[in-house]
C-alpha cells in the first residue's frame, strides 16, 4: 500500500489530492495548520472508499521549528514514506518575519519543503517526491545575495521566486538523491484560497477572478499522476505542466543557482550542506 504525506491539505489542490489519494487506496498523512480543517478533510477522505488508513498531522509550516516537529512525528509513526506531496504554500501581499527571523514566502514556500524533504530523506528511498510549483516561477528573480527579500518586496515577485526556488530544489535534489524520483508541477490558475490569506488587493482580485479559474479537482491531476501513475515512475528532475514534461525558465534551468541555493538553503535552516 503506498503511503502519501501531504503538506497543505486542507484546502484548495491539496484537499482535492488527500481525497483522491484516499478514493484510489493510498494510505494518507494529511498536514495542516489547523486541527480542526485538517479533522474535517480527514472524514472527507476516509469517506471516499478506498479504505486506507488517513492520517492527521497538524503543523505551521512557516516554523522550521514545527517542520521539525512534523518530521519526527513522521519518522516516529511511518517507516517509509512512498510519496512526499510539498504542497503547501501561500502569498502574502506585505513583508513580515516569522518569530524565527524568516520572510514567510521564503520560509513556507521554500524552505519548509527544504527542511522536510532532507530531514525525511532516508523514509524516502526508492519514493517519490512531489512539490508544487508554478508558472509565476517565469516572474521570479533569485538574487543568493538577498534570499530574504529585504532590498525590496513584491508581493507576487516574491512568490515567483519562491515558485522558481521549488524547481530549483526539485533539480539539485534529483541529483543529489538518486535514490528516489523528485519532481515538481505547475497546477494551473486554480479556484482555492490562495490569496485570500490577506486582506487588500490579492483577496479582491482572487475572489473576483475565481469563476475563471481552474476547479481545484483538475489542479490535482498532474500531482495524482506524479505520486501514484506508474507513466511518472521514472521521471525525477522535470518540471511537469497537465502531465507532461515542460521546459520552464532559463533561470530554473541554471545548475550553478540551484547549488548555490542549496546551500543557502542548509545554512539557514541548520542542516550540513551535503
Amino acid at each position: 500500500m503506498t503511503l502519501v504525506l501531504l503538506t497543505g491539505a486542507t484546502r484548495g489542490i491539496g484537499r482535492a489530492a488527500a481525497i483522491e489519494f484516499a478514493r484510489q487506496g493510498a494510505e494518507v498523512a494529511l498536514v495542516g495548520r489547523e486541527a480542526e480543517r485538517v479533522s474535517a478533510v480527514a472524514q472527507e477522505a476516509r469517506a471516499a472508499g478506498g479504505g486506507a488508513p488517513v492520517h492527521e498531522h497538524v503543523a505551521d509550516l512557516t516554523s522550521m521549528a514545527d517542520v521539525r516537529a512534523l518530521a519526527e512525528q513522521a519518522r516516529a509513526s511511518y517507516e517509509q514514506i512512498d510519496v512526499l506531496a510539498n504542497n503547501a504554500g501561500a502569498l502574502f501581499a506585505s513583508r513580515k518575519e516569522t518569530s524565527e527571523g524568516l520572510e514567510r514566502t521564503f520560509a513556507l514556500n521554500h524552505l519548509a519543503p527544504f527542511l522536510l524533504t532532507n530531514l525525511l530523506r532516508d523514509r524516502l528511498s526508492g519514493g517519490r517526491v512531489v512539490t508544487t510549483a508554478s508558472d509565476a516561477h517565469k516572474s521570479g528573480r533569485l538574487d543568493l545575495e538577498d534570499l530574504q527579500s529585504e532590498k525590496s518586496y513584491a508581493a507576487m515577485r516574491v512568490y515567483g521566486t519562491s515558485k522558481l526556488c521549488n524547481i530549483l530544489f526539485t533539480r539539485e535534489l534529483a541529483k543529489r538523491a538518486g535514490e528516489l524520483h523528485a519532481n515538481c508541477f505547475h497546477p494551473g490558475v486554480v479556484r482555492t484560497g490562495f490569496g485570500k490569506n490577506e486582506n487588500g488587493i490579492w483577496k479582491v482580485l482572487t475572489t473576483l477572478g475565481g469563476p475563471f479559474f481552474r476547479s481545484p479537482e483538475r489542479g490535482a491531476r498532474s500531482l495524482i499522476w506524479l505520486s501514484l501513475s506508474d507513466q511518472a515512475a521514472a521521471l525525477t528532475g522535470e518540471y511537469i505542466e497537465d502531465e507532461k514534461v515542460a521546459t520552464p525558465s532559463a533561470q530554473a534551468q541554471d545548475e550553478v543557482l540551484a547549488e548555490g541555493l542549496w546551500e543557502r538553503s542548509a545554512e539557514l535552516v541548520g542542516l550540513p550542506a551535503e
